[in-house]
C-alpha cells in the first residue's frame, strides 16, 4: 500500500479492527471513527491508533485530511448519510470497502477463505489455529477474537498462508481469490440485500469461481450449490458422517468428544476437542481439511485440536457451576439459533434451559419470524427482547413481538434490554444462555456479576 495514512469509519468493527491492527504493524499511521467505546477500540488506541466516537468531520486528525496520503476505509454497515464518509467522497479521497481492502492484502499470499451462513467464525479460528501450532504457520483475519491469543489478527514473518474469514453481506467475499474455500453454509440470509434466496445462493456459486487454478473447495456435503470452479480446481465435500472428509468412531461422555478425522486418503485418529460442543465435530472436520490441505501433519493436528480454545461469543462459556451454567453465543440466524440450542441440552439434558434473545435486523426479523420462533421453542424459557437494529431503519409493523407471538414455550417473555438485569435478579435459573449478534455483549460482565452472587447463595 502506498498510503502512509489508513482512516477507518466503524474501526471498531471485529473486522475493520482486525485491518486497522494490521496496517498498525505495517507501520502506518491509523486512525478512525466508532459510534461508542468498545474493548476492540481501548486496545487499538493502546496500539496507537486515534480514534473519536462523533460523527464530526472536525474530529478527524489534521494529517488524515491530506487526500494523496490518506486511504479511507469503511464497511457497508455504515449509511450513506454519514457526514464524514460524505465529506471524504465530496474531496476526492481514495476510498475503499473493507473487503475490497482484505482482498488487496490476501492477493499476494495463499488465501484459506471461510465463507456461510454460520460456521464460519469458528471453521477460520479453528483452521488459524492448527496452522500456528504447527510448523506451517499462517497470518489471519478473523471475526472473533481467538481466546488462545487475545486477538482477532494473527501475523506470521514465515508463513505465506493467510487465512480469513469470508463475509457475504454486500457480495463482501467477491473481493477475494481463495487458494482453499472453505463453504460450510449457505441457507439464505440478507434478503434485504439480495432479494431471493435464489441471488443469495447464487452469489456463493461466484465465490467458488474467484478460487484460483490447482486450488481447492471444501464444500459442505448439503450445501445447495452448484460449484462454478475452474477445471484444475479440486472439490472436496464434508460433514460430520459423510462426504470425502468426515469423522467416525465419535465418543462423547464425561464432558469430552473425540473422533476419527477420515479423508479420501487417510486417517487420523483419537481427535479431542477443545470446545467439546457437538456442532464442533462438524466444524473441526472442516478446518482439519483445510490444514491437512495446507501441510499440517497428524501429530500437529491432534496436539492443537485439544488446546482449541474458541473465539469469544461463539459458544462462551461465562460461568461453570454444578448448580449454574451461563453460556453466550453470537448465533443470529435460525439455523444457528437451533444448533446451538441443541448443542445445549446434549450437554445439559436433564435440565432446565432459560435463553436469552436480541433479534439482530427488521429485515432479518421479517423475513425469518416464523423460523426464529420455532428454533426459541426449543427453550423451556424464552426471554425475547427488543430488536438491535444495526444499520437499519424501523419498518412498520416489525417488533420483537412478531417472533413472540409464534413461540410455544410454556414461559416466554418479552423484556426491553434495560429491564434484563432486573428481571434476572429476581429469577430462579438452571442453564443460561444470551443469544444475538447485537449489543447484549455489553452487559456480559453484569449478568456474569450477578449470576456468580446467585451460585453462591445456592
Amino acid at each position: 500500500m502506498n498510503y502512509e495514512l489508513i482512516y477507518f469509519i466503524g474501526i471498531g468493527g471485529i473486522g475493520m479492527s482486525n485491518l486497522a491492527r494490521y496496517f498498525i504493524q505495517q507501520g502506518k499511521s491509523v486512525a478512525g471513527y466508532d459510534r461508542m467505546e468498545t474493548p476492540l477500540t481501548k486496545a487499538l488506541v493502546a496500539e496507537g491508533a486515534k480514534v473519536h466516537y462523533e460523527d464530526y468531520v472536525r474530529l478527524v486528525p489534521a494529517e488524515f485530511l491530506d487526500k494523496e496520503k490518506t486511504l479511507v476505509v469503511y464497511t457497508p454497515a455504515v449509511p450513506a448519510s454519514h457526514s464524514e464518509l460524505q465529506f471524504f467522497r465530496q474531496s476526492g479521497f481514495t476510498i475503499m470497502k473493507r473487503a475490497q481492502l482484505l482482498g488487496e492484502v490476501t492477493k499476494t499470499s495463499d488465501a484459506v477463505c471461510v465463507a456461510g451462513t454460520h460456521g464460519k467464525t469458528t471453521v477460520s479460528s479453528m483452521t488459524a489455529h492448527l496452522l500456528r501450532q504447527s510448523g506451517v504457520d499462517c497470518n489471519a483475519f478473523l471475526g472473533g477474537i481467538l481466546k488462545n491469543y487475545g486477538t482477532n489478527l494473527l501475523l506470521s514473518d514465515k508463513s505465506r498462508i493467510t487465512v480469513a474469514e469470508a463475509d457475504e453481506y454486500d457480495r463482501s467475499f467477491h473481493w477475494l481469490q481463495p487458494w482453499i474455500a472453505v463453504i460450510t453454509s449457505a441457507d439464505p440470509d440478507h434478503l434485504d440485500i439480495y432479494g431471493t434466496p435464489e441471488a443469495y445462493r447464487e452469489s456463493f456459486e461466484h465465490f467458488t469461481s474467484l478460487i484460483r487454478k490447482n486450488g481447492y473447495l471444501i464444500l459442505k456435503k448439503d450445501a445447495p450449490l452448484t460449484p462454478r470452479t475452474d477445471a484444475t480446481v479440486t472439490v472436496f465435500t464434508y460433514s460430520e458422517s459423510e462426504g470425502d472428509f468426515h469423522a467416525e468412531n465419535i465418543r462423547i461422555g464425561n464432558g469430552e468428544i473425540t473422533f476419527d478425522f477420515v479423508s479420501p486418503n487417510s486417517r487420523i485418529t483419537g481427535i479431542q476437542l477443545g470446545v467439546p460442543v457437538k456442532v464442533n465435530i462438524e466444524n473441526a472436520v472442516a478446518a482439519i481439511a483445510a490444514a491437512v490441505l495446507s501441510g499440517v501433519n497428524p501429530d500437529e493436528v491432534r496436539a492443537a485440536m485439544k488446546t482449541f480454545g474458541g473465539a469469544k461469543r461463539r459458544f462462551d462459556f461465562q460461568l461453570k457451576t454444578p448448580n449454574l451454567v451461563f453460556i453466550d453465543d453470537y448465533a443470529h440466524h435460525p439455523q444457528e439459533l437451533t444448533a446451538s440450542i441443541r448443542s445445549i441440552r446434549q450437554l445439559y439434558p436433564d435440565r432446565k434451559v432459560t435463553g436469552v434473545f436480541q433479534p439482530h435486523l427488521y429485515t432479518r426479523t421479517r423475513d425469518f419470524a416464523d423460523d426464529f420462533a420455532q428454533s426459541l421453542s426449543l427453550l423451556d424459557d424464552v426471554i425475547l427482547l427488543d430488536i438491535y437494529p444495526a444499520r437499519e431503519e424501523p419498518i412498520p409493523g416489525i417488533t420483537s413481538g412478531v417472533i413472540f407471538d409464534r413461540i410455544t414455550s410454556k414461559e416466554k417473555v418479552l423484556l426491553k434490554k434495560a429491564e434484563l438485569l432486573d428481571f434476572l435478579e429476581n429469577k430462579e435459573l438452571d442453564v443460561l444462555v444470551t443469544l444475538g449478534a447485537g449489543d447484549i455483549e455489553h452487559l456480559l460482565p453484569a449478568i456474569k456479576q450477578l449470576l456468580e452472587k446467585k451460585s453462591i447463595g445456592k
